[in-house]
């Protein structure tokens, strides 16, 4: 190695990238802001592009963890073959005439039991510290929240489809045929994307998960069991008739109930729709507010 003066380099593979990293001219100030003004900027992405974009994140998730769909397969199994077995031969005289009325109160109870796993998702998210990324992104506010429950539409509609599956292999038969089917599945789908609303708030304002899961349940069964999903509210107490009968669970299951008999139950269309408005612009509104204020 040849020794020279303090500003000479050593004749080494480290001097000579320092030669070449001097010998490339720094861009100045000017010169850097040309380049930013020249090339146009990406257009912001709309409301539609980032909640489905969120989405397709949530149907990301379960690609990496399959498991995520055994409350939409094995539980459904699970609810029609124990509740038909159970209670058909008592109430209905045989599992094949039961069935007819059950199978789409258990399709009803089954997708709005979990809508609850929307909440715990949030929670999660909220826990890991990712909403904090997701608020300094330059997108439509709501569209984190829109993206789950959009998500959580598919697990839906795969839980409606094993239910029917199962349903029509032990003797469920809809009069109303291929269309009333999709009327049914249609209305309980815009039913429980608006009513997944309440579990996002819970999922904002809890600090636990097991707080989410503890307080859905809480929610859920009284709606669910306390409903005509299993029998005809006429058999019951006056006091008990009151509250079944103005249940929004009710109107649901007597809506997709008709539907797929064939027959257009216009009252409880209406009251369904009604619902699930109600629920959209106030647990929505209330899911915002602790959105932007967390």
């Amino acid at each position: 190695m040849t020794a020279g003066t303090g500003t000479e380099t050593a004749a080494t593979p480290t001097g000579k990238k320092s030669e070449d990293l001097a010998l490339v001219k720094a861009p100045d100030a000017e010169e850097l802001a040309a380049l930013l003004v020249a090339r146009d900027r990406p257009a912001r992405p709309s409301a539609l592009t980032s909640s489905l974009t969120f989405g397709w994140r949530a149907m990301l998730k379960i690609k990496h963890v399959p498991e995520q769909l055994f409350d939409v397969t094995a539980f459904p199994i699970m609810m029609v073959l124990m509740y038909a077995y159970l209670f058909g031969g008592a109430l209905a005289g045989s599992v094949s005439s039961y069935i007819q009325f059950l199978l789409p109160g258990v399709l009803v109870m089954s997708i709005v039991m979990i809508t609850m796993y929307t909440g715990l998702a949030i929670n999660t998210d909220i826990t890991k510290g990712v909403f904090d990324r997701f608020r300094t992104l330059p997108m439509w506010r709501p569209a984190p929240m829109v993206g789950y429950l959009l998500g959580d539409v598919v697990r839906y509609l795969i839980a409606s489809a094993v239910i029917l599956g199962v349903g029509l292999v032990i003797g469920y038969r809809p009069r109303g045929g291929v269309l009333g089917v999709l009327a049914g599945v249609a209305l309980l789908m815009v039913f429980s994307f608006a009513f997944s609303w309440i579990w996002t708030m819970f999922g904002l304002m809890l600090r636990s998960e097991k707080s989410v899961m503890g307080v859905s349940m809480m929610v859920i069964f009284p709606l669910t069991f306390l409903s005509n999903v299993f029998v005809d509210p006429r058999t019951m107490p006056g006091w008990l008739q009151a509250f079944v009968n103005n249940s929004p669970v009710s109107h649901v299951a007597t809506a997709v109930r008709e539907l797929m008999a064939g027959n257009w139950p216009g009252a409880d269309i209406a009251w369904s729709l009604g619902w699930a408005a109600f629920f959209l612009v106030v647990f929505g509104s209330a899911t915002m507010r602790l959105y932007n204020r967390k």
